[in-house]
């Protein structure tokens, strides 16, 4: 009867390991094996040319197709966006209030790329210049982190961004 016992406590232990390895590998994105072509830095480059070309033809279509639907846009002295339905109202409200805005320059390197499983961040200084009939040029530099997640088509999207002012680097 004992030999039961401790037959049946062991199946219950190891049980309980299997479950907590499985969890582990799941939190961590050991699960999500890179699919050939669709990982690293090669992706991210794609995903950050895309991101700027959309940003540098100021089309808003192509910028919401790179979030996901409960992304986050966190800019200073601003409530966050949260979800994409809040991120398209920001991006709508910038051509509504400033329709003759036109986007001179917009130029994005990124850093230290890192990815996990189905995640991956970066950190990004950008440098635009716009331009609106009888206003000042608006010169700016910034930064900004960005989290990806690789959904099951393959596609990197974004899910956080955090934007503040930069210095242009020096010469």
């Amino acid at each position: 009867m004992r030999s039961l016992k401790g037959a049946a406590r062991l199946k219950t232990l190891a049980g309980a390991t299997a479950c907590v390895l499985l969890a582990v590998a799941l939190a961590t994105g050991a699960h999500a094996a890179p699919r050939a072509g669709d990982d690293g830095p090669a992706a991210l480059a794609a995903f950050n040319k895309a991101f700027t070309e959309a940003t540098r033809a100021m089309d808003n279509d192509a910028m919401l197709s790179l979030w996901e639907e409960d992304g986050v846009v966190l800019l200073p002295e601003t409530p966050p966006l949260v979800g994409k339905a809040k991120i398209a109202a920001m991006l709508r409200q910038i051509p509504a209030e400033h329709p003759t805005l036109r986007m001179e320059l917009f130029a994005n390197r990124c850093f230290d790329e890192q990815v996990s499983g189905s995640w991956a961040s970066e950190w990004c200084l950008e440098h635009q210049v716009l331009t609106e009939p009888g206003k000042p040029r608006f010169d700016s530099w910034g930064k900004m982190l960005l989290v990806l997640h690789r959904g099951p088509s393959g596609a990197w999207r974004l899910s956080r961004e955090m934007w503040n002012q930069a210095l242009p680097p020096a010469a």
